[in-house]
């Protein structure tokens, strides 16, 4: 406890978990501890997602803050940037910083975030090849691309197609390589990934799928990515953008319980009931989190917890996805094909127009759907995935979305022919 008699609240990480859970718990209880928080990072909290649009020239960095400094001096929240929390001392109920200094704590919460994924590549220590993960990367982008020439990013995922884009609208020439046949694999099915692949083509980024990157070679500084296959893609700069792992580093040096993340149950309590933690850094029940829906989850059901909610507890939910490239509508939740004979897949695909929708059903409730091109349905998908609802009444309607299928459910003065119902469905895709 402090003077004042409050209990004291260490948070490690400033990024938007942990600054969620600290909102959460300061709206319900605003008195119940001294708060102090730790960032890496020079900066605020500001909003990951968008750096993106940073990158891409549609945002600038004070318009992606999520909490200026007047917010933290507002709320009485001791905020202390640029420095790292090194360890974490259970016993004696300390964290200390690489400064040399070290705060006490009566409870402990780790929002410690995640890590760039970096295979053993030869070349990934050159100055002109980066991750995309903060703003010290973004701007090094953008000095790049002032400086001009040719960019290869590593990684077909969302942040590798996001670097690839706004790489491409700062005018630099860009190459994309991915291991995987199809682009963003883990969140688009082949027809999807394909109809993306043609669309990003049509604006300038050449690919190279189903390629492995074998070294980055250069001098003293990257000058060429070389594939397995004995390919040569000059560069000018790199993005490493193949994916996340949990940084669990502080986590397990204070030997709490770790697997892939910091583990969690549904609380958002650690193995120590005083330490709690949230984001990309846990595991909850054998799974880890890269996307914001289930860390708001999170943190919610943290900052409960801290502020003496003991029924507070985390279920995640449907996991969704959606892609940041100006023009260029992707959608996806769940599953994205039929796991067994049990499943139906229910498509509907204009390979010209670029327009793609697919439902997966099982015992006539949604778990799945890839939407491209035409994406407004999709939260309504996952509401549908949320809340189990039986849609065996609208299930020749659903894949046309919410505005049909539910006009289509409501009873006519006139029956409704078969005929009328297809011409309406048809009116939908045109307009879609």
């Amino acid at each position: 406890m402090n003077r004042n008699g409050r209990a004291r609240l260490v948070v490690v990480g400033n990024g938007m978990a942990g600054m969620r859970a600290v909102e959460e718990l300061i709206a319900r209880a605003p008195d119940r501890f001294d708060i102090t928080v730790i960032g890496a990072e020079p900066h605020p909290n500001y909003n990951r997602i968008l750096l993106s649009a940073v990158l891409a020239g549609e945002k600038t960095l004070d318009e992606i803050e999520v909490n200026p400094l007047g917010w933290y001096a507002e709320h009485d929240v001791r905020l202390i940037v640029g420095t790292r929390a090194t360890a974490a001392d259970r016993a004696a109920r300390t964290v200390a910083l690489a400064d040399g200094t070290s705060l006490p704590y009566d409870k402990l919460l780790l929002a410690t975030g995640s890590r760039p994924l970096a295979p053993p590549i030869p070349g990934l220590g050159f100055p002109n090849v980066r991750a995309f993960r903060d703003i010290a990367d973004a701007q090094a982008m953008i000095a790049a691309a002032q400086r001009g020439g040719r960019a290869v990013v590593i990684g077909g995922g969302l942040l590798g197609l996001e670097a690839a884009w706004g790489l491409k609208r700062r005018g630099m020439a860009v190459t994309l390589v991915h291991l995987m046949p199809t682009l963003m694999e883990r969140q688009l099915d082949i027809a999807a990934g394909e109809l993306l692949r043609r669309d990003l083509e049509t604006r300038g980024i050449a690919f190279f799928t189903n390629s492995q990157t074998e070294e980055i070679v250069g001098n003293d500084r990257a000058e060429a990515v070389m594939l397995a296959d004995g390919r040569r893609i000059p560069a000018d700069f790199v993005v490493l953008a193949i994916g996340i792992r949990p940084n669990i580093d502080l986590a397990r040096a204070a030997d709490l319980e770790v697997n892939r993340g910091i583990l969690v149950g549904d609380d958002m309590a650690t193995s120590d009931p005083d330490i709690y933690a949230v984001g990309e850094c846990i595991e909850h029940n054998g799974q880890v989190f890269g996307l914001v829906a289930p860390i708001w989850d999170q943190a919610k059901v943290a900052g409960a917890r801290l502020a003496g909610d003991e029924a507070a507890v985390y279920v995640p939910p449907p996991v969704f996805t959606s892609l940041k490239i100006t023009g260029i509508d992707v959608f996806s939740a769940g599953r994205l094909a039929a796991a067994d004979a049990a499943d139906e897949e229910i498509t509907l695909h204009d390979e010209k127009r670029g327009l793609y929708k697919k439902v997966i059903l099982r015992e006539d409730r949604v778990v799945g759907s890839v939407l491209y091109g035409s994406v407004v349905d999709g939260p309504w998908y996952v509401e549908l995935m949320r809340a189990r609802t039986d849609v065996s009444s609208i299930r020749d309607q659903i894949v046309f979305g919410r505005a049909f299928a539910e006009q289509a459910s409501v009873p006519q003065a006139d029956e409704t022919t078969t005929a009328a119902r297809e011409a309406g469905a048809a009116d939908w895709w045109q307009a879609a």
